[in-house]
């Protein structure tokens, strides 16, 4: 410091100015490689995606197949395409994803999570619509623990009295 505060005024001063250039915060920046590839993993349970995104014809694979191929249910399917639905730009981006662990329902749920912080590091001004809608959130709902002495988590063995 090249002066010294001695008083309460000077104070006050010196803490507004200071403070006035980080109170703006910087403007975000498109992520993107040299493909022009945005990256991002999402989880879900116990499923883990790896997700880039590029803009395209709207094709999503996932582990090398179709979406419609990898994710037969129609529910997933659509789990899939909200992201690019609250975001407004369905078929502008195309979609790699790999996925492993967890079963479907998770599996969907991760690559959506991915999808979702993937579109926002490839178009900042997405996020506001996609933070609103919750994708960016990790759901961090996991299975609980089998205990000793019960069945399952919380499951008893069933009582009789004789």
């Amino acid at each position: 410091m090249a002066e010294d505060i001695k008083s309460l005024d000077q104070l006050k001063d010196a803490v507004v100015e200071t403070a006035s250039p980080a109170a703006e915060a910087a403007p975000r920046v498109a992520v993107r490689d040299a493909q022009g590839r945005s990256y991002a993993t999402g989880k879900r349970k116990d499923a883990v995606a790896r997700v880039w995104v590029k803009p395209g014809s709207g094709k999503i694979t996932v582990n090398g197949k179709d979406m419609s191929e990898y994710f037969a249910r129609p529910v997933l399917q659509m789990i899939l395409r909200q992201p690019f639905d609250v975001a407004g730009v369905a078929g502008q981006y195309d979609v790699m994803a790999t996925v492993a662990g967890g079963g479907l329902s998770g599996q969907a749920g991760a690559v959506k999570h991915g999808i979702s912080k993937a579109l926002q590091l490839h178009e900042p001004s997405l996020r506001a619509a996609l933070k609103a809608a919750g994708f960016l959130t990790r759901d961090s709902r996991v299975v609980e623990r089998k205990k000793y002495g019960k069945a399952k988590a919380r499951r008893s063995f069933q009582f009789s009295k004789r």
